[in-house]
């Protein structure tokens, strides 16, 4: 992070008034966790669960420079610099806009129902071929997360890239507004947050809104083959536009896909001369790869130029990721986030490869799908057949019309349903599965499914 000093952190947050015996003092890093508060850090006592305000001596002790105040002026102590504002949140926003303002780096935004962290760790990856590039740590996606994300940027920065996520409308509209992108890119629209948005309509004009803080002759991309984009964006977008896609009409789209089980290579119309690869399988993986491409495109960059850097992208944890498990067997973790268009797209890929032993499948609950629930998971029929798995196992009270689409089809021998405590679920699968099995396992972060990943690891 670039220094900022005191007097300027006042005038960024629209302070009511500040106590410092250094107006000058300077802050190299926000922090909003009291342990990690240091000397040169600015806290932000966030309210959640707790209050922040309530860990200002843990702060203090850590050697903290400042900290953000929108308690009474009285509850503040006196042995460090206090900046205080109405609402600490709403202050580390402006002061995020500042520090954007002062770094002036391109800025890429990605949202979508679902890959937008893989798409951004891919485009990050890309555009290092050329420039410094920043992104979002982690799914730092939120109100809270995109600000900090904004204030780690180093100051050499050329180039920001930001995810943007969402649990309902007016969110997305926000971040943009706040880090007003050059580019804006919309992975897919889903089935994620039906239960707070009601259609897959309204969750496309949830998406769009990341067109509100675009900067004029901006660049929108987004999915070919998705008309409720179409129909719902902007007539008077005074900005630019690229599709992507495995059809042909996209205007940068993919060919030639070829899906192992740790890579997937393809061409690409950007130039028909390059065999690009990525390191996770999947076609739905080429195409947030295309987002990338196309961004890259976008920046001057050629397909030779990045190449080796897709090919080699570092994969957030938790996401189309191989890994040893129990008896010699290997774990395709894809459990942190799940949607039945993601949830399907996984599974066709994981069936289509070659088979090394017993193929298990372990799907969990997923959340936020409302009263489209049962319909939705028992949907996921078609894409689990009993010719593709050996074993099937299902876990939660919400896919438990999946099971029962599956009983008159799934041999009821290969076919297992667990509830409540993950014990017997994790005792089974640890008895069942030998050398060279594969097991996918796959849910929303909320089933917590990731306990069950760490219990069969070797």
């Amino acid at each position: 992070m670039k220094p900022i000093r005191i007097i300027d952190v006042v005038k960024a947050v629209k302070a009511i008034d500040y106590s410092s015996p250094n107006r000058f003092a300077e802050i190299t890093r926000v922090v909003f966790d009291s342990r990690e508060s240091g000397i040169d850090s600015l806290f932000v006592p966030l309210k959640g669960e707790t209050d922040g305000h309530d860990y200002i001596q843990s702060a203090i002790k850590n050697g903290a420079t400042a900290a953000l105040w929108s308690r009474p002026e009285s509850e503040a102590p006196d042995d460090i610099a206090i900046i205080l504002v109405d609402d600490t949140l709403t202050a580390l926003q402006d002061l995020a806009k500042y520090y954007l303002n002062e770094i002036k780096p391109k800025v890429v935004a990605i949202t979508g129902s679902n890959g937008k962290t893989t798409t951004k760790d891919m485009t990050a990856a890309v555009l290092n071929a050329k420039f410094n590039v920043h992104k979002t740590k982690g799914n730092y996606n939120n109100e809270i997360g995109l600000p900090f994300t904004i204030l780690e940027m180093p100051e050499e920065t050329e180039i920001l890239v930001l995810e943007m996520g969402m649990s309902g409308p007016g969110e997305i509209s926000f971040l943009s507004q706040l880090a007003t992108p050059d580019v804006a890119a919309i992975t897919i629209i889903g089935e994620s947050h039906l239960e707070h948005l009601g259609s897959r309509r309204n969750i496309a004009k949830a998406k769009l809104e990341i067109l509100e803080g675009l900067k004029a002759d901006g660049l929108f991309i987004y999915p070919i083959d998705e008309p409720l984009i179409r129909e719902e964006m902007p007539i008077d977008g005074d900005y630019h536009k690229r599709t992507f896609g495995i059809d042909h009409t996209a205007t940068v789209y993919a060919y030639g896909v070829q899906s192992g089980k740790n890579s997937t290579s393809f061409k690409v119309s950007l130039d028909d001369t390059e065999i690009l690869e990525i390191p996770i399988i999947g076609e739905y993986n080429v195409q947030n790869a295309l987002v990338a491409l196309t961004i890259a495109d976008y920046f001057g960059l050629s397909m030779l130029e990045v190449k080796a850097y897709l090919e080699h992208f570092e994969l957030t944890e938790n996401r189309s990721q191989w890994m040893d498990g129990v008896n010699g067997s290997q774990i395709l973790n894809d459990a942190y986030n799940a949607s039945p268009t993601s949830m399907t797209a996984v599974l066709e890929a994981y069936a289509a490869l070659p088979r090394e032993g017993r193929k298990f499948v372990l799907l969990g609950d997923i959340r936020e799908l409302g009263e489209k629930s049962s319909e939705l998971h028992a949907s996921l029929s078609a894409s689990v057949k009993p010719e593709d798995f050996d074993e099937v196992y299902l876990y939660g009270e919400e896919i438990a019309p999946l099971y029962q689409a599956l009983e008159g089809s799934f041999p009821a021998d290969r076919l297992h349903h667990f509830k409540g405590e993950k014990a017997p679920l994790i005792e089974a699968l640890r008895e069942k599965i030998t050398h060279t099995d594969q097991i996918l396992i796959k849910s929303s972060f909320g089933t917590d499914l990731l306990s069950v990943v760490k219990a069969l690891k070797e």
